[in-house]
């Protein structure tokens, strides 16, 4: 669970410099894309491991 919670915090901030350099609003949507995926993994993981 903590790399999952540190591949968040990552997309987070490669979301926030994407968003602060205009330049690089393609990195921010690959940064939501990417925190999306990956906190949908995390989830499914863990809900699965509580039925278990």
């Amino acid at each position: 669970m903590g790399i999952i919670i540190g591949l968040l915090v990552i997309w987070i901030v490669v979301s926030v410099l994407g968003f602060a350099i205009k330049g690089l609003f393609w990195l921010a949507i690959i940064g939501i894309v990417l925190f999306l995926a990956t906190a949908a993994i995390g989830w499914a993981r863990n809900r699965g491991s509580i039925r278990s």
